[in-house]
């Protein structure tokens, strides 16, 4: 098989254990893997390295930074981002080799739909969370936010562009254990509590009290957990604490804030 000119970049820090399959995923049909890693203590450079690919460290500056810095080391224009717990179908693989079937794509940049793989399960249910982003796209008219929490993929000034999104999936393994994802909410939300309070917004108290309630909803029903019987109901539980965390942490850093001008109780 041809390699398609497209370098693929995935961020990690302590991935030994999914890197290997994000990386396979793309092995044999793309032109360049690269690993940018920040500092992992398990094997994970020495994993992603015997599969063939690329690794370089680069300090953690955020999740936005991170991606830039990765997409700097590409030296191709054609770029692809997934993320360590992520795995390209085979389906998506095909489809994303039949758009280069006749050389360059007709769309500059193309949104993928990412669905959730439960964790006790090695199929992607019918109804399973799902969310698009755009993943595969020319540098030259889009690249990553430098947003150290959202990280995601825009379209450059005076770009205007159609984003088609292809049919197929990318899976996704968000978390190894219910312990795992405590982990990773508490980091997370510390990274939106932080973004908030720079960028001076201040939860109110109403919304702190809803939050529990209209997240669970959210997560449950829209973000369709509830077709994942108890364990969907505990991830929704996990999304309302974490989406009501990030309002805590954030609310703290105002109240700290004014106890240092003399200002608290």
């Amino acid at each position: 098989m041809q390699k398609l000119p497209i370098s693929v970049f995935i961020i990690t820090k302590d991935e030994e254990d999914r890197v290997p399959t994000a990386i396979k995923s793309v092995l044999g049909w793309v032109d360049e893997v690269i690993v940018v890693d920040s500092g992992s203590s398990d094997k994970t450079i020495d994993v992603a390295t015997r599969l063939g690919a690329k690794v370089l460290y680069n300090e953690w500056n955020g999740y936005g930074p991170q991606k830039v810095f990765a997409e700097g080391l590409c030296k191709n224009k054609w770029l692809l981002n997934i993320d360590a717990d992520e795995e390209i179908s085979a389906e998506l693989r095909d489809e994303i080799i039949n758009e280069f079937a006749n050389g360059e794509p007709e769309f500059k940049a193309y949104k993928v739909s990412i669905k959730d793989v439960n964790r006790f399960s090695s199929k992607v249910g019918l109804l399973a969370s799902m969310h698009i982003q755009l993943r595969l796209y020319h540098s030259d008219y889009a690249g990553f936010k430098d947003s150290s929490v959202h990280d995601s993929v825009v379209l450059k000034d005076g770009v205007k562009e159609s984003v088609p999104k292809f049919k197929n999936i990318v899976r996704h393994r968000s978390f190894r254990s219910y312990t795992h994802a405590i982990e990773k909410v508490n980091r997370y939300t510390t990274m939106q509590a932080e973004e908030m309070f720079r960028c001076g917004r201040c939860p109110s108290a109403f919304r702190v009290i809803i939050e529990p309630v209209v997240s669970f909803i959210k997560g449950y029903f829209i973000k369709r957990h509830c077709f994942l019987g108890v364990e969907g109901f505990i991830e929704g539980v996990i999304y309302a604490f974490a989406r009501t965390l990030r309002l805590a942490k954030a609310r703290e850093l105002w109240k700290q804030q004014d106890v240092k001008k003399g200002r608290g109780a």
